[in-house]
């Protein structure tokens, strides 16, 4: 396993995070492809055994579910102290008021729920999984920096967002002085690249990590155009992603699986492997249902691109001019 620092912090965490969605009770929340307990435990103890130490998952994942696998199964695996968790708070987890969004109310909550879950005093990433409109930016922001003091989290992050709220909040922070978001979860893979006008030369330049989720485009990179999953076709929000490129999308899923044959690699390698050479990019957040998938993650480490290949990967790319934060 590789292992990198997390933006410009001290923190050393593995080039793959696993993402810990598809862990979680399939009768609570309504994803009906998620693995229970039994399904993640020998997923969660390959990705450990295999060197990773970095695991995301979120207090809306499965209500809750997730969390209390993740935390129990890593508990049973490895000493806290090694393991780099992060989760997240923004999501409805009950109906009626103050039941989601990021008030220092739902925050404050949330975080010891979140900690009650995983069996843990603390998380090492506590991020804000969407920017919250109605919620003044700096009670948000000084409600983190709490969590922080109170050694609840030990770093703070942001996900999905426009770049120009994303700074907003970043010098908000400076001016008075709170905890400084260290890392930025946005989405990034070669069917969707809008992040590269904004989002990733604002972190460069601030030093923010930049951890990527859905690097494989909701698997679409990761087999032939037309072969489906028991979670593409049931995962309602997947199905709202990529359809205005789709002309596009195809010529890019065949000249992944072009360079995959002629390497002899899987396509998952090679829509990863680009993922990792994105400046900068410290970890792609791969989510997996099956010991092989996890596999293939980790080979991709392995798989470098060159400039012809890279080329011919971003060639086929067309932007809509569009982005959706849901």
């Amino acid at each position: 396993m590789q292992f990198t620092r997390l933006g410009r912090t001290g923190l050393e965490v593995s080039r793959i995070c696993l993402g810990c969605m598809s862990f979680g009770d399939p009768a609570r929340g309504s994803h009906e492809w998620t693995l229970d307990e039994a399904e993640s435990r020998p997923i969660l103890r390959a990705a450990w055994e295999a060197g990773i130490n970095f695991y995301d998952t979120a207090n809306v994942y499965s209500l809750g579910s997730s969390e209390e696998i993740v935390g129990k199964v890593l508990k049973e695996l490895a000493p806290r102290d090694e393991l780099v968790i992060a989760t997240k708070v923004h999501g409805e987890m009950r109906k009626g008021p103050n039941g989601r969004g990021l008030s220092r109310k739902a925050i404050l909550s949330e975080i010891d729920n979140s900690l009650r879950r995983l069996g843990t005093d603390y998380v090492d990433l506590y991020q804000i999984h969407r920017f919250d409109p109605v919620t003044p930016i700096e009670e948000t922001l000084e409600a983190l920096d709490d969590v922080v003091r109170a050694g609840k989290a030990r770093y703070i992050g942001a996900s999905s967002m426009a770049a120009w709220q994303f700074l907003k909040m970043i010098m908000t922070s400076e001016r008075h002085g709170w905890a400084r978001f260290v890392s930025m979860q946005d989405q990034l893979n070669l069917i969707e690249r809008e992040e590269e006008r904004e989002m990733l030369p604002l972190c460069i330049d601030q030093g923010i990590g930049v951890i990527p989720w859905s690097p494989l485009a909701r698997g679409r990179l990761a087999r032939p155009w037309g072969e489906t999953t028991e979670r593409a076709e049931t995962d309602e929000y997947g199905k709202t992603l990529y359809a205005k490129t789709e002309a596009a999308n195809r010529q890019i899923n065949a000249v992944v699986g072009e360079i995959a044959r002629a390497r002899g690699v899987k396509m998952a390698q090679v829509a990863l492997a680009w993922v990792l050479q994105k400046q900068p990019v410290t970890a792609p957040i791969v989510g997996v249902t099956k010991l092989s998938q996890l596999t293939d993650a980790i080979g991709a480490l392995d798989v470098t691109l060159t400039p012809d290949e890279i080329a011919r990967l971003e060639a086929p790319y067309r932007s809509t001019g569009e982005r959706s934060f849901r």
